[in-house]
């Protein structure tokens, strides 16, 4: 397995496993996630996993204390990486976790959804069943709580991000920005453009793990009616 260690700051290591973002470098960053929840070094404060990398943050002086001046911090954390990634390998045989996420497409959820088809020739319909049909991956969460990244959207309805961001976007909106799809957890602004949206609460704070949604999750969009989306926001309150 390819990797790159790099310093990050004065407390942070970042594992490098290259630049092109695929199934099997997920399945990496999946695995070092798994062996670091797991067994948590006593020095890590926390890791963050990425498309192509993952950050381990560290306190120095606690490594210092256990060695005693011995080796510099960022040495001997390099050293405790490189044996967690021995041998290391994506796991074909893993199964990921299938999570179907209902969306009630257009009207007053998708206002752009319109301008999504008439962008790449289609019709509103023909978007719904592209978008619904995808083989999705989560690579990650980030830039919102609980906000996922989402891989494999069709390029036939890949639309750029508007000129003018929204000031509000509602939570559970599902959205496009270029080659990617995603669903915003909570109210916040935002550039995508908007073509549904889910009734399912995707960040619940005062549960654990508070992400419904996790790195390596597959999804599969269904579209739903209003009156559905109605009744099944209704029970997740």
């Amino acid at each position: 397995m390819d990797y790159r260690l790099q310093p990050l700051g004065d407390n942070a290591v970042i594992i490098e496993l290259g630049e092109d973002i695929n199934i099997e470098t997920q399945q990496i960053i999946k695995m070092i996630a798994s062996l670091l929840d797991n067994n948590p070094p006593e020095w890590m404060i926390e890791y963050i996993p990425a498309f192509t990398t993952a950050t381990i943050f560290y306190d120095p002086f606690k490594i210092t204390n256990l060695l005693n001046n011995e080796i510099l911090p960022y040495d001997y954390v390099c050293g405790q990486l490189q044996q967690l990634l021995a041998g290391l390998k994506a796991d074909k045989t893993i199964k990921p976790r299938v999570v179907k996420i209902p969306v009630c497409y257009g009207g007053e959820f998708g206002p752009d959804l319109e301008y999504v088809a008439s962008f790449n020739g289609l019709t509103t319909e023909e978007v719904i069943n592209i978008h619904s049909s995808g083989d999705y991956l989560v690579y990650m969460i980030g830039f919102a709580p609980g906000f996922p990244y989402i891989g494999g959207m069709s390029e036939k309805i890949a639309t750029p991000r508007r000129e003018t961001p929204r000031l509000k976007i509602p939570s559970g909106s599902v959205g496009i920005a270029g080659k990617q799809t995603g669903v915003y957890t909570i109210e916040t602004p935002g550039g995508w453009q908007l073509i549904g949206r889910t009734p399912l609460k995707l960040f619940r704070p005062d549960e654990e793990p508070p992400s419904l949604l996790m790195t390596g999750d597959k999804i599969k969009f269904v579209p739903i009616s209003y009156n559905v989306y109605k009744e099944m926001e209704e029970d997740e309150r």
